[in-house]
């Protein structure tokens, strides 16, 4: 008998187009930069000095990059005053941070009244967590937290992908809404999200109006989603690859580089497709 051959689907990892596909045309027409900030521009919570760089020749180019992350308000301050971008948004869209003649300006989608009715919830949905599953811990970056709430499944602690659901399965029953970052199950109340998040920020700090074709966004894992499906040119780093099995909407492009390398690797192609 003649054999058939049979075409297997093509994995999703192996359908990310490689960055360096990416036409410079494309690239070059942007107005700037959204991304995220754990494991896309840093290593183990520090920037990576590949990223570092490449943020300074973005702002020297004027190219804006706006980051948004589920990392709180307290940890992000510093990195918004230090690193050359024109806001962070933390806590997945909640708190915006930007210099200001005056130092830091911090501004929040709900009002003050608001943030503390939400807190007791939060917090009661904490306590739920660390009692009904086995093996969790607040992440150590709380203290600084605001608005949501956020449990150490990679950074410190080690969770298994079953304890991860069902973290996120009491955070939904305490009427959070719950994401996975890279070291993080985050849970927070309202309807702010990260795509929200870089529209507030586009249109407040720099003032302008926000077309999502206009930007393109780097990300890393599932709470990248998002901005993957909102933003048509998007682009995961090299270490999305851990995550594609639990993406229902993939990055349009990937990296050759992980994390910091891979920011720079798209900045780097960003400028070069500008350079006249």
């Amino acid at each position: 008998m003649p054999q058939t051959s049979v075409q297997r689907p093509a994995a999703p990892a192996e359908r990310l187009r490689p960055l360096a596909a990416l036409p410079a045309t494309c690239l070059a027409a942007l107005r700037g930069v959204l991304t995220d900030i754990d494991d896309t521009l840093t290593r183990d919570g520090a920037i990576e000095p590949a990223a570092l760089a490449a943020l300074h020749r973005l702002a020297g180019a004027g190219v804006p990059v706006v980051a948004i992350t589920g990392r709180p308000a307290g940890w992000s301050e510093p990195f918004a005053l230090a690193w050359p971008v024109a806001a962070i948004v933390a806590e997945n869209g909640a708190v915006m941070l930007r210099r200001g003649p005056a130092g830091l300006l911090r501004d929040f989608v709900d009002d003050a009244a608001t943030r503390a009715a939400n807190t007791v919830r939060l917090q009661a949905c904490l306590r739920a967590v660390l009692a009904e599953v086995p093996g969790t811990q607040a992440a150590r970056d709380s203290a600084g937290r605001l608005t949501d709430i956020a449990i150490d499944h990679s950074e410190f602690t080690r969770l298994s992908p079953e304890r991860v659901a069902e973290v996120v399965a009491v955070m939904q029953r305490h009427g959070l809404t719950a994401t996975v970052s890279s070291i993080h199950v985050n849970g927070w109340i309202g309807g702010h999200d990260k795509p929200s998040g870089a529209r507030w920020a586009v249109e407040q700090a720099l003032g302008l109006p926000f077309r999502p074709g206009e930007w393109v966004y780097v990300g890393d894992s599932t709470n990248d989603q998002g901005m993957f499906e909102q933003v048509p040119l998007s682009v995961g780093v090299a270490n999305i690859e851990r995550f594609v099995p639990q993406l229902r909407c993939l990055p349009a492009h990937v990296t050759r580089g992980e994390r910091g390398q891979g920011f720079a690797e798209l900045a780097d192609a960003l400028l070069a497709a500008r350079a006249p």
